[in-house]
């Protein structure tokens, strides 16, 4: 079992052999009995690369917790208290460039045996399917099967950049919106209503994209008016190349959640890297509630 955890993992069967010191035809020898045992067919091996039946795929998302809590049963009966192996963490790509990235170093220095696969992208994963221990999302959360841990705060403001406000005007209040061009997030989950808490207004305009970093260069290039995370902009305010627009017109905050499943055992490296973003994000100002 563990032979074929390490090899989904690594994707080598010779890695596989180098990590557990008993050399290629045995890895290929504990995969065949494995598939055997179980009557059948977990991957396909080939001289390039190795790929999982759908199989294979179902029986690693329940071998790999059973490894986890074998392997942290082992390192409490020997006192240890050193978290270790590989830690999946899914997190969406704006957050992880720059607030996530930044603590990938310090985490691997401080925890030298864990493996970190951090997997970027906007995509809502399936945890279990997916094998990951972790995912980092921003917004309100549906209701799942997932527990989750409150970890920081996106606080939204109103952003323009200077070359627009110069053309086109300054709006005062959300009803000055319609009149003018804005960038629309198009996965925003109120559409196209700006969700102020005074005065909830629906904008328009000619570009829309469903990246906030794609939402960020277009605000950058002077194309509009955009709604985003207040870290997005947080240079180009201090530079003064972008104004927050309408201060005393709050937009509610998203939550920023780390999910992870509920039925399955939290291993200690999920743990400590949880910690290290709660602990990282509560000392961001860009992160937290307060202005």
């Amino acid at each position: 079992m563990t032979c074929f955890a390490r090899a989904v993992e690594t994707g080598s069967l010779s890695a596989v052999a180098r990590e557990l010191g008993i050399g290629q035809p045995n890895v290929s020898r504990h995969l065949a009995s494995l598939e055997a045992q179980l009557g059948m067919r977990l991957m396909h091996r080939s001289t390039r690369k190795l790929t999982l039946t759908p199989e294979g795929e179902r029986y690693y998302a329940e071998v790999r917790p059973a490894l986890d809590a074998l392997g942290e049963a082992e390192s409490n009966a020997r006192g240890e208290d050193r978290p270790s192996g590989l830690l999946r963490v899914s997190c969406p790509v704006a957050l992880a460039r720059y607030k996530i990235l930044p603590l990938v170093k310090p985490f691997l220095e401080q925890f030298p045996e864990i493996e970190l696969d951090l997997q970027i992208g906007d995509r809502m994963v399936d945890l279990v399917e997916d094998g990951v221990d972790v995912a980092i999302r921003v917004g309100d959360l549906r209701d799942s099967s997932l527990r989750a841990r409150r970890i920081g705060t996106a606080r939204r403001i109103c952003v323009a950049s200077i070359d627009y406000l110069a053309a086109h005007g300054t709006p005062q209040t959300p009803l000055d919106l319609p009149r003018h061009n804005c960038v629309l997030f198009s996965l925003l989950a109120t559409g196209q209503v700006w969700p102020f808490e005074r005065a909830p207004i629906q904008v328009s305009g000619r570009f829309r994209v469903n990246s906030p970093e794609g939402v960020r260069a277009a605000v950058l290039d002077g194309l509009g008016i955009g709604l985003m995370p207040c870290w997005l902009f947080a240079d180009e305010i201090a530079a003064g190349k972008i104004r927050v627009l309408m201060p005393d017109w709050p937009v509610p905050s998203l939550p920023i959640h780390a999910l992870y499943p509920e039925k399955r055992l939290l291993p200690r490296r999920a743990r400590v890297f949880m910690d290290l973003l709660a602990a990282a994000f509560a000392a961001d100002p860009m992160l937290r509630d307060a202005p």
